[in-house]
């Protein structure tokens, strides 16, 4: 079983011409897709392939073994980046201070991923030659805007080829052709129950029974978050110190970001916080069911927008939302280089020069509840708030006067629409 023969007719500007294609930078996981894409590309464009591979905090990967799956396979080179440093401070620190939740549910851990990741292999095709990147995602997903809307943006010289699009190819086909082409299959087995992709930020789970949406979540499918009904029948109370809207130290101890995001994830999904069960509208027009496990998000993202509630005044409260709304949509739909998310940024990073503080968050068996909050910066006066005190900036005597005043058009118009 072999795949469709290359397409000599590019619909964009940014896609390759086969009979151009000399050297290709292709983006390698190791798993089914990128292995066949990678002798595929060989044999069809008779081109060399230079592979890189990009560590974003993903749970259980061998560099190593990946490393020499490529080179046995006929790669010139195979580059592993380490980038979860930049990750976290230059991806995940901007989401937690735009409170970024895509749909109401999913906090855009592989749409955050994905600008990186073709922002490294624009640097990458450049440095080693290239003249076309290479990626595996298929038609239907989000994936293939943002990798390739970053690549025509920021290297427009460069050309893009995604065979796993233009095979239309299943999981059995592509099977086939990696047994004909003894090419092995990523974890030693041929058919994994799941579509998986996972970073730092979280992790999703697509297939079998979750595009049944009649189909309740099966067991298997939580391999980082503890099942609430198996989660400790003792609740734990995590204080997240924040500093500039980032956060920097869990109960007291100060971390490096990536070390508290996976503290953060280990603590909170032991509890079995982070479960999302989520109807998500892709960008290309389907909609779809994916599972998300997102334990280190359930946790933080509360936990800021909490504290940026409590320093901010009422004005700032009920404008900022929106912005993080768009800030989220433009990433969720492939649009990271949007001027429009720059200048959101300069508004996010000017409210959160205040959120400083701590917030304490109860977790329980699947719950994530925010219990304590404390700032310098709070816009919050005890003396005020109390019922058992008095004075200080406020004068209730003076609140029947502002009553009469707040209320009047709305007085006037229920009269006049009742009378």
């Amino acid at each position: 079983m072999s795949p469709s023969p290359i397409s000599a007719t590019p619909t964009a500007s940014y896609e390759a011409d086969p009979a151009s294609v000399r050297r290709v930078l292709l983006l390698y996981s190791g798993g089914l897709d990128t292995s066949v894409m990678l002798k595929w590309i060989q044999d069809e464009y008779g081109a060399e392939v230079v592979c890189l591979t990009v560590n974003l905090g993903q749970p259980g990967e061998d560099y190593e073994v990946i490393e020499g799956k490529a080179l046995r396979l006929g790669a010139l080179e195979c580059h592993v980046v380490d980038a979860r440093e930049q990750f976290a401070h230059e991806y995940v620190a901007p989401a937690i201070k735009a409170n970024a939740l895509y749909g109401g549910g999913y906090p855009l851990f592989t749409a955050l991923g994905r600008p990186l990741i073709a922002k490294l292999a624009v640097e990458h095709a450049r440095a080693c030659g290239c003249d076309t990147i290479a990626h595996g995602c298929t038609g239907k997903g989000n994936d293939q805007v943002r990798i390739e809307a970053t690549i025509a943006t920021l290297a427009p010289e460069l050309k893009v080829i995604a065979p796993v699009r233009s095979w239309q190819m299943g999981r059995e086909e592509e099977i086939a052709y990696a047994r004909e082409h003894g090419i092995p299959v990523k974890g030693g087995t041929e058919a994994a129950p799941y579509s998986i992709d996972d970073n730092l930020w979280g992790r999703s789970s697509e297939g079998r029974w979750i595009e049944d949406l009649d189909h309740a979540p099966e067991d298997d499918v939580f391999q980082l978050v503890t099942r609430p009904e198996l989660a400790p029948d003792e609740p734990e109370t995590l204080t997240v110190q924040f500093e500039r809207g980032v956060p920097v130290a869990l109960n007291g101890e100060r971390l490096e970001l990536v070390q508290l995001l996976e503290r953060t994830a280990a603590i909170a999904a032991r509890h079995g916080v982070g479960i999302v069960d989520h109807i998500e509208d892709r960008i290309v027009g389907l909609k779809v069911r994916d599972i998300y496990e997102v334990p280190a998000a359930a946790v933080l993202l509360p936990a800021h927008d909490e504290l940026e509630r409590l320093v901010c005044t009422i004005h700032q409260n009920q404008f900022k939302p929106q912005l993080d709304h768009q800030w989220a949509y433009l990433v969720y739909a492939g649009l990271w280089w949007e001027p429009l998310r720059g200048d959101l940024d300069a508004y996010v990073e000017q409210v959160n020069e205040r959120v400083t503080g701590a917030i304490g968050i109860k977790l329980y068996k699947g719950h994530a509840r925010v219990v304590t909050r404390s700032s310098p910066n709070a816009v919050y006066d005890a003396s005020l708030a109390s019922f058992s005190q008095s004075g200080g900036l406020f004068s209730q005597s003076a609140s029947p006067g502002f009553i009469e005043l707040w209320s009047l058009q709305s007085r006037m118009a229920w009269r006049l629409r009742n009378e």
